[in-house]
């Protein structure tokens, strides 16, 4: 597509902190570009440039700093970057794609670097390329005019009215820059005989763009005060010289206002490689926010007759007086939706499309497409824990084609490309739909070029829902005929090794005027025209290679086939290989696969849902859910699916009263809003509402971060997603689940467990318990002895209050008198003593708090609680102030001690070196 494009998308962020578990690297800032090339990942920040290696890797990392050299080398540039300040030893930003940035007042500055070592600087110029403002919706990549074998930066710069800077180079929309000091006007330079125009009539931000052969495409969105946005595409033609080309500019709308999109937005994109018709992906936002958003397919193949006129766009000194109408393209096929979608991949393998989209809560979808833009099941292929959204752009691995870079905020993954290894059994990796896996000879799921011999099979170049069908026939003379079909591809070594055997307890099922076995069909003319009332079991054992298929069916006579019309009855129909058509099964006439004739209208009162309880859940799910609503009493199970889902999952119901339920919300592949009705017997499903899957929760920090080892001490864990925790559970009681006192997403309370060693101290493992799932928390709990308090003094003031203190042990608890509850106890009566502070010295801490009465006589003893445990306290004794105050002053006093015994035998031995 371009040139040198892959090695200079590039990121925003600090130096890279780590290479992360299971194939990613964590910076410290966010992501600003980046780009694969064969054989290294060039990553960008806003201070610091990455060159990692495929495995993500550091090879070697710079500060962003711009070092100006005056001598200027031909033909030498391999890689740019971009400046962000006035001084030219200071730090810079990244700004576009290609090779330049944006100073403090506006200005520019370039570099071109050494792709096999980014260090190496060969050429560098204070120029200005790209937009003046580093987060502007701009885009900017290499273009090749083939007929002179030239190479030029375009870039496609956000109007906005914001005021130029005093050094740029002009107000155009469009720039078309030298890449070298060969071309006319010298490297950077936009100018050559005439200056290329490339201008727009108002506000535009553009998306993306690319070149296929010789034309090149641009997506924008055109908003406009009294108008709905609008999507335009603009075509241009590699002409001669620069001028030409942008003066053969075309333009055309992309409309989606049939799928309710009226005044959508692009918000990314990407071509569909291959093909002779350029069909192009775009992610929209039909409403114009960032939620409700569609993947649609559209074919953007250039139209060159139109007239060089575009009503948002012009290549004239001024876009004045020109007023035309652009073309409307409509979408061929809208391919997924899904909330919160922020990026696409399209890329080809074999006969299929596939299509890689990132979300904003941190999700990567797979779906596969085949030529009759027939969409599989989209498939999870990544999933992050927190809810950073995926980079705008996806990168495959150009070399071995199996995985992808994807970027969320601070960090990039190497996720591969599929999941075929989880697959364990030839169905699993057959229903799995993916055009990237196949099922070996070794008996195992895995990439084509991974199974030797050429023996394999895989899904074929068409969606099927069966891997073997079957349809039964009879003519005018009853003969019946069993059709064998199966939907596959197969490698060279299975595709000659083709064979069927079909038996039953028939002597000779099949007659002898059955055609041979042809890939990929099988044909059995049955022997006897009668079928058993009861059906006849048949074993269908298909060869191809050393891959076995087996498949049981019962073969029955599809007039025996018969009783009331329900969805149970039809399908029933259909699975024994007959027809169904006017609530009657009959005998089939050609191949069929319409299940969705079997969805029956029942002369019942249909049930309603009301709510769900709860409604928002974490993606683990959610145990004992209520369902209210009316007319339940016949409800069965409770069915769960998403939008364009092909796999939906349902659950079971107990305690249904007909205007409440319960049941279980499954654990879901990825976030998002689902649908939810409810199954009656028959199979329909009736009602429409929504049960929203979040991430999962996690935790960060835990205040305080010690318990008394008697438990119950109030802990508040700090996170996200808290709110879908059902209890916590620690290492050391494991069966011991405490129930949350309170919780939001950001904090939960909870009260920790006893511990059953009272003695010494230990640290204990925190887990959440989220429906049934345990996670680890990356926090821990310090098990530390009771606090042992010591004793307390009581002052009487003149306002009739006692004035407490109450001292206590130091330890490592920090206790806060917000912990403790004390009361004064005089006549068996209890007076509550409110707390006022805490101090600490003499290794004591020391509780202060007053009470209230009007009574003369001293409190007899203390009643003090922490958590649950409540203990007395008397006031002490002659010797047992005494002991205390030794017990304090006993470690200073051998501190001292020791350290006269250090100092006198310094002293005794220096003397008796000197003699």
């Amino acid at each position: 597509m371009i040139l040198l494009s892959g090695l200079i998308f590039i990121f925003l962020g600090k130096p890279g902190r780590c290479l992360e578990e299971g194939g990613g690297f964590i910076f410290n800032g966010d992501v600003r570009h980046f780009a694969v090339a064969n054989d290294s990942v060039y990553v960008s920040t806003d201070d610091r440039l990455y060159q990692l290696n495929h495995d993500l890797t550091l090879v070697r990392s710079l500060t962003q700093r711009g070092i100006l050299k005056e001598d200027k080398q031909e033909n030498a540039f391999n890689f740019y970057r971009v400046s962000g300040k006035d001084e030219w030893n200071a730090t810079f930003s990244v700004n576009v794609l290609l090779p330049c940035g944006v100073t403090d007042n506006g200005c520019g500055y370039c570099e071109v670097l050494d792709l096999a070592d980014i260090s190496k600087v060969r050429y560098s110029e204070p120029y200005l390329v790209g937009p003046v403002n580093k987060y502007s919706a701009s885009v900017a990549f290499l273009v090749e005019r083939s007929s002179t074998n030239e190479t030029y930066i375009l870039t496609a710069i956000q109007q906005d009215g914001s005021p130029k800077p005093k050094c740029s180079s002009g107000s155009e929309a469009v720039y078309l820059h030298n890449t070298n000091n060969k071309q006319q006007g010298g490297i950077f330079s936009f100018s050559d005989a005439s200056t290329p125009l490339f201008k727009s009539k108002g506000d535009v931000s553009f998306v993306d763009g690319f070149q296929i052969s010789s034309i090149i495409y641009l997506f924008a969105n055109v908003p406009s005060e009294n108008e709905d946005n609008k999507v335009r595409l603009i075509w241009l033609e590699g002409k001669t010289n620069k001028a030409l080309t942008m003066k053969s500019l075309r333009g055309a709308s992309l409309d989606i206002s049939d799928l309710g999109g009226k005044g959508s937005r692009l918000l990314a994109s990407s071509v569909v490689p291959g093909g002779p018709s350029v069909l192009w992906s775009g992610v929209f936002s039909v409403d114009g926010g960032q939620v409700n958003t569609e993947l649609v397919m559209f074919d953007i193949s250039p139209d060159l007759t139109l007239k060089k006129e575009d009503p948002d766009f012009c290549s004239a000194p001024k876009c004045d007086g020109i007023n035309v109408k652009a073309k409307t393209l409509k979408p061929k096929k809208t391919l997924f939706r899904q909330n919160y979608m922020t990026s696409v991949l399209a890329v080809t393998h074999k006969s299929w499309m596939v299509f890689f989209v990132g979300t904003g809560d941190g999700q990567l979808f797979k779906l596969a497409v085949d030529n009759n833009y027939h969409t599989t099941c989209p498939k999870v292929l990544y999933r992050a824990n927190d809810d950073h959204k995926v980079f705008p752009k996806i990168h495959l691995d150009e070399v071995d084609h199996k995985h992808l870079y994807v970027a969320f905020q601070n960090q990039m993954k190497r996720v591969p490309v599929s999941k075929c290894s989880t697959y364990e059994t030839l169905q699993d990796c057959w229903s799995a739909q993916d055009p990237y896996c196949v099922w070996c000879g070794s008996n195992r799921c895995t990439f084509e070029e991974e199974c030797p011999d050429s023996d394999w099979l895989s899904i074929p170049e068409d969606y099927q829902q069966k891997m073997v069908s079957y349809t039964v026939t009879k003519d005018a003379t009853d003969q019946i005929t069993l059709k064998i079909q199966t939907h596959l591809t197969v490698g060279q070594k299975s595709l000659s090794n083709f064979g069927c055997q079909i038996s039953s307890s028939f002597n000779e099922l099949c007659s002898r005027e059955s055609a041979p076995p042809q890939f990929p069909q099988c044909t059995c003319i049955l022997s006897n025209s009668a079928l058993p009332t009861e059906g006849l079991d048949v074993t269908i054992r298909i060869r191809l290679g050393k891959i076995d298929l087996l498949e049981q069916l019962k073969l029955m006579d599809c007039s025996d086939i018969r009783g009331p019309a329900t969805s149970d009855l039809c399908k029933r129909c259909l699975d024994a290989g007959c027809d169904w058509s006017q609530d009657v099964c009959s005998w089939a006439t050609a191949e069929l696969n319409k299940y969705n004739v079997c969805q029956m209208k029942m002369n019942i009162s249909k049930p309603e849902i009301s709510s769900i309880t709860p409604s928002i859940v974490s993606f683990y799910g959610k145990n004992h859910a209520l369902l209210t609503g009316h007319n339940l009493n016949d409800v069965t199970r409770v069915r769960i699916q998403a939008d364009m889902d092909c796999t939906p999952r349902e659950s079971p119901v107990w305690n249904n009263t007909g205007v409440n339920l319960t049941f279980h919300i499954p654990s879901a592949d990825s976030k998002g809003v689902v649908k939810v009705c409810v199954v009656l017997p028959d199979g329909s499903c009736h009602g429409n509402t929504k049960i929203t899957y979040r991430s999962s929760p996690s935790c960060t920090a835990v205040t305080p971060s010690s318990s008394w080892m008697s438990g119950n001490r109030k802990i508040t864990l700090t996170g996200s997603h808290l709110e879908f925790v059902e209890g916590v559970i620690h290492s050391h009681a494991m069966g011991d689940v405490r129930l949350p006192r309170n919780s939001n997403s950001q904090n939960l309370i909870y009260d920790t467990p006893a511990a059953e060693n009272t003695k010494g101290t230990f640290t204990s493992n925190v887990f959440l318990k989220i429906a049934n799932e345990t996670l680890t928390c990356s926090t821990s709990i310090t098990y530390h002895p009771d606090p042992e308090f010591i004793s307390y003094t009581s002052t009487r003031s003149r306002n009739d209050v006692h004035m407490i203190t109450v001292k206590k042990m130091a330890d490592k608890l920090e206790m806060t008198p917000a912990e403790l509850t004390v009361w004064g106890i005089q006549d068996e009566k209890h007076y509550l003593c409110n707390m006022e502070a805490k101090s600490t010295h003499n290794e004591t801490d020391v509780f202060i708090c007053e009470i209230q009465s009007t009574s003369d006589t001293e409190f007899q003893h203390l009643l003090i609680k922490y958590g649950d445990k409540t203990v007395g306290l008397g006031p002490p004794s002659l010797l047992h102030q005494v002991l205390l105050t030794l017990r304090i002053l006993l470690i200073p006093c051998v501190t001292v001690a020791l350290v006269i015994i250090c100092w006198w035998q310094k002293k005794l031995t220096a003397e008796m070196n000197k003699l």
